[in-house]
């Protein structure tokens, strides 16, 4: 990484030379894991990065290299194994790739088999009911991200859907980052599964007002709790947290910007052998404001 750095440093001061009003656009779209934090502005100009950019006010190549370093956090798993598969390429699509069918027996066979079932419902039709060992991650912008973070690329994967879900978005995600070993769906849902006699289980999904007096687990990045956290907070990154199940309390209030992400978080955690979780239908302000608190600023883990 450190040789990346520098020679970013070395790009970046060529790049000061060019003229003031020279206008700069960005290479994707903000909130990237490989990307500094970025700013609300979607352009810029050479000029007005001088101005601010604190990376620019750097003295000298060490500095630059330590607030870069500093401004970087965690980044998906799947990143590690993509470099690889860039470079040998990845297969061709000889047709649109697809989801089969598959009963409620052969996604419990799967399941107990080693792969993986993936439920991308909303988050409150997930805790209203799902698969005992299912992972959530909601069907949205964020959902490739997710899946890569948290599964290996090798083992199959199943999908609990709604009906009205886009089926073909899950296929497009889950192949632009090599995932392949896509089994199929479960036609008819959580309704199916309960039909063919299999158990389900339920999480307790709750707004603010309503959440109990439990510890409190916040699972948004690194970046985000520094920004502001509920006080006492015990900081677990979603990306980290199957390896640091043991620290979670019993019975905690699991919490993250919306909700999503504790919900997926949740699912990680249930399958560690947690029981009597909650999960947050909210954020930590949305919290604070409630219980009459005040969020906390630092204190990074």
């Amino acid at each position: 990484m450190y040789a990346g750095s520098r020679a970013q440093y070395r790009s970046l001061r060529r790049l000061t030379r060019l003229p003031d009003e020279t206008a700069v656009w960005p290479t994707h779209g903000a909130g990237s894991f490989c990307s500094a934090p970025p700013g609300t502005e979607r352009t810029t100009s050479i000029g007005a990065e001088k101005q601010a950019n604190p990376l620019l006010a750097a003295p000298d190549e060490e500095a630059f290299v330590s607030r870069l370093s500093a401004s970087l956090g965690s980044y998906p798993a799947y990143f590690d194994r993509l470099a690889e598969l860039n470079r040998r390429g990845p297969a061709v699509l000889t047709a649109v790739p697809s989801l089969p069918a598959l009963t409620a027996g052969q996604v419990r066979a799967l399941l107990a088999d080693g792969g993986h079932v993936v439920d991308v419902r909303p988050a409150a039709r997930y805790a209203a009911g799902h698969i005992p060992g299912s992972l959530s991650i909601p069907l949205r912008d964020q959902f490739a991200t997710w899946l890569g973070w948290l599964l290996p690329g090798e083992a199959p994967i199943a999908f609990v859907t709604d009906e009205d879900q886009d089926v073909s978005e899950i296929v497009w995600q889950a192949y632009k980052i090599g995932y392949e070993r896509l089994a199929g769906r479960l036609p008819g849902g959580m309704a199916a599964w309960q039909q063919a006699g299999f158990p389900a289980c339920a999480t307790a999904f709750v707004t603010p007002d309503q959440a109990p007096a439990a510890p409190y687990v916040d699972v948004r990045q690194e970046a985000e709790y520094v920004a502001g956290h509920v006080p006492g907070a015990l900081h677990l990154e979603l990306g980290a947290l199957a390896a640091h199940a043991a620290e979670v309390p019993h019975g905690a209030v699991v919490a993250c910007g919306h909700g999503e992400r504790a919900m997926t978080a949740a699912s990680v955690l249930e399958g560690a052998g947690h029981i009597s979780l909650t999960v947050l239908n909210g954020g930590p302000a949305d919290y604070a404001a409630a219980h009459g608190r005040h969020l906390t600023e630092g204190g990074a883990r």
